[in-house]
């Protein structure tokens, strides 16, 4: 048998030959020609191509044996050959191993290596997935001599059957928040998979519901997946499940878990959040008869615990209606209860026993709920109050505006037994001299049983004769308005549903100029001709009284000013008092009458000037004082008036 290193040599040799014949002319043949034979009648020799370095590829099992077939479970070697040109080993040559990344990955993961003293390089290769499966190629590439060789080898993936070891619990029952460990296998063939790491999924019921901890994945360690449980108040037995991709069969185990005992129970809310419900059949504006309480039961560890009936008792016994005597704790170790007010107002508690039972020996425990009051039933009429901030308004000849009021009324309402009535009770306002209210709502829904409008001065200032018609001059209890120039009759009113609860005032429209004065209760003066006074004592103060009325007969408005002013021969010792107060309409004989039905006589302000005479003292000749009293009203009207004093010695 000839090798082809025997055949590369004896081409050499024939080739010599023929060249050697060639420079000799060659046996009778022509000269110059390679041949062979007499008479130039040889063949031509052959062309000879040389030999190349060659890769070759193999596989071998963990146990050394060939095979191309690939699992999880049983990794390869890929193994490659590098010669030379005359078939002997080459060292140190690098090989690149290539193949489908989605069948097979390399160790190391560049997947070159270096070919050794006998001109193997190698790679381990193992599955790219226990699901991968199908088959591939193996590419080895070297460069040798400046030249690229490859070489090529097939091999197949078969998808790796993995199962699990029973799930192991280093303690298999534990008591509240106590913890065990979490262990188990993962297996190929009955042996445990340490060829590569495989996450396995922990999962539980109680950890689902947050009354427990566990981590949710574990990734193995030489073949084994462990974690810690933890208990959060479970107090449930509770299947813990494993599961992993690749393994068909999840495992589970049974942890027995004692529950947690209770240590307290809280009083969470109550609704109405104010804590207050109305007088059985009163109703109101977003007021209600029952209230709703939550309790909250507590464990040991201070978190909420589940399935634990409740009692409830109201204290003092009998005030409300207790609707629901008992409950059970749900998930969030909550229990509700509700009571209805009685006809009655009152304050009361519901109380919450957690009452004692065979398995928990302890004591009942207990809390009460806030204080909570049964009150605020519809208005009556002996508790409406209206009253207005200020009542003599410079409105006769001066309009207030849209965004400045002239004065703002205030209305109280109160139920039966004196408390304010429900937040939102609306009430109306109506007048008939101005305006009063806002564009959107002709009055205002109560807070803490009142509210307030603004009121400014406009057209109409003539009143009419219960114009417009309103509960408080038209029906039971009603009084017909005040039909006196300038004064304004205002109506507020409400009702319960079935009766109509009313109050009403009055307001002046006064004129900002002094038009009408009188001295000492008597006199109308002149703003023309001097008002005379005396002879009077030059050594004794003089002491007189004027009333300040508009062109109405009624008071000058709230805030004018009164002075005495441009005096000779005099000095001012006071004006008392010198601004115009707030004055509510009343009757001839003083009494107030904020209703404006009894309104009689002059309505104006009453002022006491203090003058003394400028002369020595005691007084050795007679003297006479001038001055004028000036009135100036808020928006600036002036009304002045002159007087002359004469000042005599005794």
């Amino acid at each position: 048998m000839t090798t082809p290193h025997s055949n590369y040599l004896k081409g050499g040799a024939a080739l010599a030959l023929a060249m050697a014949l060639a420079a000799c002319g060659g046996g009778g043949g022509n000269p110059g020609a390679v041949g062979g034979g007499a008479g130039g009648n040889a063949s031509p020799v052959p062309p000879v191509t040389p030999l190349a370095p060659t890769v070759s590829i193999g596989f071998v099992d963990a146990g050394g044996q060939s095979s191309n077939t690939l699992t999880g479970a049983t990794p390869l070697t890929v193994r490659a050959l590098v010669r030379d040109p005359a078939g002997k080993p080459l060292p140190n040559v690098l090989v690149s191993f290539a193949t489908d990344a989605e069948l097979a990955v390399f160790s190391p993961t560049a997947g070159t290596s270096l070919s050794d003293a006998s001109g193997n390089a190698s790679v381990t290769m193992r599955t790219a997935s226990l699901a991968a499966g199908g088959a591939g190629k193996v590419t080895a590439t070297a460069v040798i001599g400046g030249a690229t060789v490859t070489s090529e080898s097939n091999y197949s993936v078969g998808a790796t059957a993995l199962s699990f070891s029973a799930l192991r619990l280093s303690q298999a029952s534990i008591p509240a928040y106590g913890s065990t460990e979490v262990s188990l296998d993962v297996l190929a063939n009955g042996a445990k998979y340490t060829a590569q790491q495989v996450v396995v999924k922990f999962s539980s019921a109680c950890v689902a519901a947050g009354k427990a901890t566990l981590v949710a994945t574990s990734a193995t360690n030489n073949g084994t997946a462990q974690a810690v449980y933890r208990d959060q108040g479970c107090g449930n037995n509770d299947v813990i499940t494993a599961t992993a991709d690749g393994v068909a069969t999840p495992a589970s185990a049974t942890l027995q878990i004692a529950p947690p005992a209770a240590a307290s129970v809280q009083f969470v809310s109550a609704v109405p959040n104010d804590k207050s419900i109305v007088i059985q059949g009163q109703g109101g504006i977003n007021r209600t008869e029952t209230a709703t309480l939550r309790f909250r039961v507590f464990d040991i560890f201070d978190r909420p615990l589940v399935g634990q009936r409740v009692d409830f008792s109201v204290a003092p016994a009998g005030a409300v209606t207790l609707n629901k005597a008992s409950d059970t704790t749900d998930q969030n170790g909550e229990v509700i209860t509700t009571v209805n007010s009685r006809s009655s107002p009152t304050t009361f508690r519901v109380q919450a026993t957690l009452p004692q039972t065979a398995t928990a020996n302890r004591p009942d425990i207990s809390t009460t709920s806030d204080s909570i009051v049964v009150t605020t039933g519809l208005p009556v009429q002996r508790s409406v109050s209206l009253s207005v901030g200020t009542a003599n308004l410079e409105g006769w000849s001066f309009d207030s505006g849209p965004t400045t009021p002239a004065t703002t009324f205030n209305i109280l309402l109160a139920d039966g037994f004196g408390n304010p009535v429900a937040d939102g009770t609306p009430v109306v306002f109506q007048t008939n001299m101005g305006a009063i209210g806002s564009s959107n709502k002709g009055g205002c829904n109560t807070l803490n049983g009142g509210c307030s409008v603004d009121f400014r001065t406009q057209n109409p200032r003539e009143p009419q004769p219960n114009t417009p018609a309103t509960p408080c001059n038209t029906g039971a209890g009603a009084s017909p308005d005040a039909t006196r120039r300038g004064v304004a009759t205002i109506c507020a009113s409400t009702t319960d549903g079935v009766e109509t609860q009313f109050a009403k005032s009055a307001v002046f429209f006064s004129g900002g100029f002094a038009d009408n004065v009188f001295l000492n209760g008597g006199a109308q003066l002149s703003k023309v001709v001097a008002t005379a006074i005396g002879p009077v004592p030059a050594d004794d103060p003089l002491v007189f009284t004027l009333q300040l009325n508009d062109l109405n007969l009624n008071p000058l408005p709230a805030g004018s000013t009164v002075a005495v002013t441009g005096i000779a021969n005099g000095n001012v010792v006071g004006v008392v008092p010198d601004i115009v107060p707030n004055i509510f309409p009343h009757n001839k004989s003083g009494a107030d009458d904020p209703t404006g039905n009894t309104v009689d006589g002059n309505q104006g302000s009453t002022h006491r000037f203090t003058i003394t005479s400028a002369g020595q003292k005691p007084c050795t000749a007679g003297s006479v004082a001038t001055f004028d009293v000036t009135v100036t009203s808020p928006r600036g009207a002036v009304t002045s008036y002159p007087f002359r004093v004469t000042f005599s010695c005794p």
